[in-house]
């Protein structure tokens, strides 16, 4: 008989009834019940009901233990007596009778309790994070984690598409984020960088003519953290792919990223192929976001026209300027003044001055109004908006918005560049607290033509907005001839259920469009031969055309696992302020080890 185990305690059932069997694993829960001891005993495979009664020899041993003592048992396995079983566990027909037990590793006082799922505090959790993975469910996410990453791995490969791994230390490069730097002692003042992206490499191995690229690519990148971003580290499923355009794209990772969640929904639906391809400048008009939740069906609409000139003199004198619009943010079932003065006071809460609302209603049904005209039909608008601009412009308001009465619609109004990101915050709101989305499903969508550049206001220039080595849609006689800021690229997001899920775009291969497009950044030829030479040089001897894209594997996970936090799905993650409670990083470095690498210390002032 093996040392530890003759099964996992997820293996037996009615078939091993009057076997006899060794199992090892942890004390999940101890039950007395009337002197008689139960132990569901758990290891990585499931739980095994252990029975000690007083006439078993070991019930002396099994009087002391005490949860999440690690613990080896024999005895025979026999069926739950008629009543008794849990038909909700693979092992729920049988249970085994000890007879023997050993103590492998015992367990002190727990900081965290590891059976049930009640809620601690994060920093506890992660300073004792080899606990915390204990718990079924965190468990079960990283298992589901390895699982989803073996499907599009599998995926890959049938696609065609060959494994890579390149470089973790690597030169520093501008992707939009700063870099952790490695310092180097064989080269004193020069510095390695951890890669924010597998990028250059993987359109180096295009030049090198392997054609099909992925990895399950760790990436670097030392920014603030927040609930959808990990700090420090984080997955992506990268890929590259020779001689295509962006429908190739496409048409190759829909069905790889499409089949991982089937397979993993549980049954919830999934957005079948084609999925929509959303303009960017679209995305931002009917959602306020460029990764909308489609599940939402509010859809936002310019309604400008219908306060010009009118009585509401806030958004009438707005309007004179030409750049500025009112949106609409259609709100079906929102009708009640209750619901609107709390999503007015919650926009206020975001540091806007308020959310103008028409709340509609049934002419014929309403009391003051038939007071006034025993004979009133239609639908009318109550607020502020409504009494200012009359009922001929509420109607067209209504009928543009397809609401009726019980409805409500409410308005935001300004410069569309600075209002819409609230206004699609508005949205969600509106979506969750109405709940108009359905929330068992996945909804996706390629969200396309992103602006190449935009206008940095702090620093008053213009900067890449996505990926710096997309080629603009037009290629070299758009950066030379177009206004920089009109021009789109060929870059692409998947969205899904309101996270940015990938990214990617066709690759600018051409060196002299390469270097114009970094000019209108504000880099020089010399600057991208210095800092991009590597890729640079290639572009010279036979670039084909390529293009890609990075899926988040973090956040495929946590949509599937239905958590809100990337915390609940990576194994030893970094809290809020980038520490590694765990292993106490980061941590100093030592007086030798900084003299090694010829690195002075000049520490801030407490």
């Amino acid at each position: 008989m093996h040392r530890y185990r003759t099964h996992t305690c997820g293996a037996l059932t009615v078939d091993d009834d009057g076997a006899p069997a060794r199992l090892s694993g942890w004390c999940h829960r101890i039950r007395d019940h009337g002197g008689v001891l139960f132990i569901d005993l758990r290891d990585h495979y499931g739980l095994t009901q252990c029975v000690v009664d007083p006439d078993s020899p070991a019930f002396g041993q099994a009087e002391k233990l005490r949860s999440e003592f690690v613990i080896r048992v024999d005895g025979l396995v026999r069926r739950r007596p008629a009543g008794t079983e849990n038909p909700e566990m693979p092992t729920g027909l049988i249970e085994v009778y000890v007879r023997e037990i050993e103590v492998l590793g015992p367990a002190g006082d727990l900081p965290l309790p590891v059976f049930g799922d009640q809620p601690y505090p994060e920093d506890t959790r992660l300073k004792y994070r080899f606990l915390d993975l204990r718990r079924d469910r965190l468990h079960q996410n990283i298992t589901l984690r390895g699982r989803v990453i073996d499907s599009l791995r599998a995926r890959m490969k049938a696609g065609g598409f060959f494994e890579f791994q390149t470089p973790i230390l690597t030169a520093s490069s501008p992707e939009g984020a700063r870099d952790f730097l490695v310092p180097s002692r064989l080269h004193p003042g020069k510095f390695y960088a951890l890669p924010q992206a597998p990028q250059q490499y993987k359109q180096l191995l295009m030049m090198a003519g392997f054609d099909r690229y992925f990895q399950i690519a760790p990436c670097f990148r030392d920014e603030d953290p927040r609930a959808d971003r990990l700090p420090g580290e984080f997955y992506q499923l990268d890929i590259e792919m020779s001689f295509v355009e962006q429908e190739d794209v496409f048409e190759a990772m829909e069905p790889v990223i499409r089949g991982a969640f089937e397979e993993f929904s549980g049954g919830k639906p999934v957005t079948p192929s084609p999925w929509p391809r959303i303009p960017y400048a679209e995305a931002m008009r009917k959602f306020g976001s460029d990764k909308p939740d489609l599940r939402n069906p509010i859809v936002m609409q310019d309604v400008s026209e219908r306060f010009l000139g009118s009585g509401f003199k806030v958004f009438a004198r707005l309007l004179e300027t030409p750049k500025n619009e009112v949106w609409a943010i259609p709100a079906p079932g929102g009708g009640q003044r209750t619901f609107a003065d709390r999503m007015n006071s919650w926009a206020q809460s975001e540091g806007q001055p308020g959310l103008g609302y028409i709340l509609f209603f049934d002419r014929a049904r309403d009391e003051t109004t038939l007071a006034a005209d025993p004979k009133a039909t239609g639908v009318g608008g109550r607020g502020p908006l409504a009494n200012n601009i009359g009922p001929e412009r509420v109607e067209a308001i209504r009928v543009q918005l397809g609401l009726k009465a019980g409805d409500a619609a409410f308005f935001v109004a300004g410069d569309p560049d600075k209002f819409a990101k609230f206004a699609g915050l508005a949205r969600t709101k509106l979506g969750q607290d109405l709940k108009l989305a359905d929330e068992n499903r996945f909804e996706f969508a390629w969200i396309v033509d992103f602006p190449m550049f935009e206008w940095n206001e702090d620093e008053k220039k213009i900067d890449f907005s996505h990926n710096p080595f997309s080629m603009p849609q037009g290629g070299l006689t758009a950066l030379q001839d177009i206004d920089p800021l009109q021009i789109k690229a060929f870059q692409y997001d998947v969205a899904c259920n309101g996270y940015e899920l990938a990214s990617g775009g066709i690759r600018n291969h051409r060196p002299e469009a390469m270097v114009k497009a970094f000019e209108i950044a504000g880099y020089g030829e010399e600057t991208v031969i210095e800092r991009f030479g590597g890729m640079y040089r290639a572009f010279h001897y036979g670039a084909p055309p390529h293009g890609g894209m990075a899926a988040g594997v973090d956040r495929i996970v946590m949509l599937l696992a239905g958590e809100q936090n990337l915390r609940e799905v990576a194994l030893f993650p970094m809290n809020q302020r980038a520490e590694d409670l765990l292993m106490g990083a980061p941590s100093p470095a030592t007086a030798k080890q900084l003299r090694e690498l010829h690195i002075r210390l000049n520490l801030p002032e407490k």
